[in-house]
């Protein structure tokens, strides 16, 4: 059956060495990228592949986001593009490994970011858009943003929504830094959930109602805390007392658990069972695609692809419903066949 990794990350070597030329002492970049060669080294990344029969990938950059490396707004709009060339041209040129790639683009410059979402996906081919959960610690919901969600639906692609987060994001109030990398493992997966929500409440689904979003990391916290999401926010407002939260409600054309539903996911959850099987009971088939994050991986390529498949392929599930997750969706809303 094939398989199709739609969430998996790669630096093409034009971006790669510009990143380090203008954040090479980020500590995400000296710490963790720099010592994982699949995510720059085709030398490295194909071997990987060759593991796996019937695999290919949807490339997409890792993070930090761009804004972020690039502090100057123009030069993260031209690290954008020098992103997505690069992605083409690797899909270009290895069309059976990379039948297709996730464009980049700043939201620091929202102007920038629609004309050049626009260019990669009319011109180089770009199966969808990624953004991240913040724009240097601005929401998603600000109203300088709207263009963008307006464009997507227009070009009727689906953005991939990634996590950004760092350790100067503390946990407690009156400290300066988090600490034990829960900034990674605990607040990656909220801030991808309160990116969700303020999409969800600002109303933004609701005058985009074709707009969609795929959810990195099995949709993060939302299918654990399907009661609170449901039937803990059908109740909006009772626990506020300054705000009339409640008119917000009624004035939603769905409830808030619906919207959560109909946005796309993604399997990677390092290798978790429990965290699969809750999330496409949750989701169901027709919402999951495939993916691994590698190469993130203790193995620093393999391992997270032959956990996730693993798991899929021991699902109790139909052969139909894993077509779907491994390669169905993806046809679905790439809008091209794979196989």
């Amino acid at each position: 059956m094939k398989k199709i990794d739609v969430f998996n990350h790669i630096f093409p070597s034009g971006f790669f060495k510009k990143m380090l030329e203008v954040a090479g002492e980020h500590k995400d970049l000296g710490k963790r990228v720099r010592n994982i060669p699949c995510i720059y080294d085709l030398n490295v990344r194909f071997p990987v592949m060759d593991q796996f029969d019937d695999y290919a990938q949807i490339l997409s950059l890792g993070s930090p986001p761009i804004e972020v490396m690039a502090k100057d707004n123009a030069l993260a709009n031209d690290m954008a593009k020098l992103a997505n060339d690069g992605l083409a041209e690797l899909c270009q040129q290895y069309p059976d490994r990379f039948p297709g790639f996730i464009a980049s683009v700043s939201l620091a410059d929202p102007a920038a970011a629609c004309k050049e979402a626009t260019r990669a996906v009319k011109e180089l081919g770009a199966v969808g858009v990624q953004i991240f959960s913040n724009v240097r610690g601005e929401p998603l919901d600000r109203p300088k943003f709207e263009p963008f969600f307006a464009t997507m639906e227009k070009l009727d692609r689906v953005t991939w929504i990634h996590p950004a987060r760092g350790a100067n994001h503390a946990d407690y109030m009156d400290e300066d830094k988090s600490k034990y990398e829960i900034w990674w493992t605990f607040g990656w997966p909220y801030e991808t959930s309160v990116a969700m929500a303020r999409l969800v409440f600002s109303g933004i689904m609701d005058r985009h109602p074709g707009f969609n979003l795929l959810a990195h990391h099995m949709g993060a916290m939302v299918p654990y805390f399907e009661g609170r999401v449901g039937p803990g926010w059908d109740q909006l407002g009772a626990r506020t007392s300054d705000e009339d939260l409640g008119a917000l409600l009624k004035k939603l054309r769905k409830r808030p658990l619906d919207y959560f539903k109909s946005m796309y996911v993604d399997t990677a959850v390092f290798g978790s069972v429990p965290a699969t099987k809750c999330g496409l009971e949750f989701y169901g088939a027709d919402k999951v695609l495939f993916a691994s994050d590698s190469p993130f991986d203790p193995e620093k390529g393999a391992g997270y692809i032959r956990a996730t498949i693993d798991i899929i392929d021991n699902l109790d599930i139909s052969d139909e419903d894993r077509r779907k997750i491994y390669v169905g969706n993806a046809e679905k809303i790439m809008k091209r066949s794979f196989t």
